[in-house]
């Protein structure tokens, strides 16, 4: 990792994730701090980083760096906890059974992901499916069904759902800034996985090249 990615780069990108994943638009604009289970679920996808490789916290945090690095080094840890926190909130709903069985299917998959142990490639494939999900389904689906001049089916399949369960999908309506401000805190946390480390290079590449033999 370079200077300037481990300084700048990731601090920016990780830092604005965060204020865009709690970020609340609206009259007036609040800035709403991530609940417990998205620091849980932070928490485990910075295990998972690290077991697929993607995350080396000894290129961040070393007795052989200086203690600027390694200051350095905690800045951008702290900020991937609190930018997957923020994301993680981001993408979740605000109430009623909709944000209960959410907040299990993010568990699982990211639990899930933990155990499975991936490389590096596929556990950020992995997290942009889980991601770009739970933003459809907040965002996209729950979003129309919610919307107080909906078409009659969405009202009926509301109904519906509710008389069955006993419990509301609908949800309290955003503007459409939030659904955007969500949708880019999930890019720039994204961009930032990608960049904590150079991916790995194949062993063919890795291996010395082939030497001719000695003609004499």
């Amino acid at each position: 990792m370079t200077p300037v990615r481990e300084a700048f780069v990731l601090p920016v990108l990780l830092i604005t994730a965060t204020l865009l994943g709690s970020v609340h638009p609206g009259a007036p604009v609040a800035f709403v701090p991530p609940p417990l289970y998205a620091l849980v679920l932070a928490a485990l996808l910075l295990g998972a980083l690290v077991q697929s490789g993607a995350l080396d916290p000894a290129r961040l945090m070393h007795g052989s760096r200086s203690m600027l690095a390694n200051a350095n080094g905690v800045m951008v840890l702290v900020s991937l906890v609190a930018a997957a926190a923020a994301v993680f909130a981001a993408v979740t709903p605000g109430t009623g059974l909709p944000r209960f069985f959410v907040c299990v299917f993010l568990f699982v998959l990211v639990a899930n992901t933990l155990v499975a142990r991936p490389d590096r490639v596929r556990l950020l494939r992995s997290i942009a499916v889980i991601l770009g999900s739970a933003l459809i389904l907040k965002y996209g689906i729950l979003a129309s069904l919610s919307e107080p001049s909906g078409s009659t089916t969405s009202r009926v399949l509301v109904a519906l759902f509710d008389a069955a369960t006993f419990g509301s999908i609908a949800q309290v309506p955003e503007p459409a800034s939030a659904g955007y401000a969500a949708f880019f805190a999930i890019a720039l946390f994204l961009a930032a996985t990608a960049f904590l480390s150079p991916p790995r290079r194949s062993a063919l590449a890795a291996s010395s090249p082939l030497q001719l033999p000695d003609a004499g």
